[in-house]
């Protein structure tokens, strides 16, 4: 099966909340990424900003501890978890509903195995992104018996080495292809662009949102921020996967109208979550954030 989703497809995700509710309701979630290379002061503390805005209760962010000092001061809500060993990753997800991983990462040897560990070991839902996908490409096998329930996030370029095809050869038959790979490798497979397609290996589902404003710097973290987080809290399905899409890309578009296709950033995705859900809802409230 092939559809396209709209806002009407995922409204029932973004129901309002019982008043009784606290934040142990929905869920523990970890942004693991970071590097003396690229710090990403900003860029992790705005994942896990993104992360909360998308509904979770409580946000780790896991960093290296060389970089806590850059980190530190843009965090508020969220708490931190310095490492320097494997035992240090261990403590820190051993109680997480939902983890995102290899954003800023950068490319070391230390990395694949704390990548190998967290595959077999980590049972939670684990979104796997940029260098994480760079650093998975040395052990995609391991995919298929981890206890993870996995989303991968590619862009083209990315997809591409993990398939050892070019995006040529992708580009002439993306669905399929997306489809085989996410089958073989028991993961959803998410394949962003201007139309993202989400798979299981079963079914596709496609997703036309976002701007060309959204054409810039942290992005694509952005969006694996608010997958980490809803995946706190909902199933990890395609609706669910998608829902982050399409409020990703929303919100996308809300910034786009105040800050133009040419200056809006990344952040300005993440201070629209709010409003792209007021409008996935059908709440009152205008489309100014």
């Amino acid at each position: 099966m092939v559809k396209e989703i709209k806002l009407e497809d995922v409204k029932c995700l973004f129901k309002k909340r019982d008043i009784s509710s606290n934040k142990g309701d929905f869920g523990k979630v970890g942004i693991l990424g970071g590097s003396i290379k690229y710090s990403g002061a900003i860029k992790l503390a705005n994942m896990s900003l993104c992360t909360l805005r998308s509904g979770c209760g409580l946000v780790r962010v896991i960093v290296p501890k060389a970089i806590v000092s850059s980190v530190t001061p843009y965090l508020l809500e969220q708490t931190m978890y310095p490492y320097e060993s494997l035992d240090d990753i261990k403590d820190a997800i051993k109680d997480l509903d939902s983890l995102a991983l290899g954003m800023g990462w950068d490319r070391k040897e230390d990395h694949l195995t704390i990548l190998q560990y967290i595959l077999e070991n980590f049972d939670g839902h684990l979104v796997i992104d940029a260098d994480g996908l760079n650093t998975l490409v040395a052990s995609l096998d391991l995919l298929k018996s981890s206890r993870a329930k996995i989303v991968l996030t590619p862009h083209l370029k990315e997809f591409s080495r993990l398939t050892n095809l070019s995006i040529e050869e992708i580009e002439k038959d993306k669905l399929g292809i997306a489809k085989s790979f996410a089958k073989e490798y028991h993961v959803i497979l998410l394949l962003k662009g201007h139309t993202t397609l989400v798979t299981d290996g079963e079914d596709v589902y496609l997703c036309c949102c976002g701007t060309s404003g959204m054409a810039t710097s942290g992005s694509g973290d952005v969006l694996s921020g608010i997958l980490a987080g809803m995946l706190g809290y909902l199933d990890y399905n395609l609706l669910t996967i998608s829902a982050g899409v399409i409020l990703n890309g929303l919100a996308g578009e809300i910034a786009d109208e105040k800050y133009t296709d040419i200056s809006m950033l990344a952040r300005d995705t993440i201070h629209c979550i709010p409003l792209a859900i007021k409008e996935i809802r059908g709440d009152e409230g205008g489309r100014v954030c």
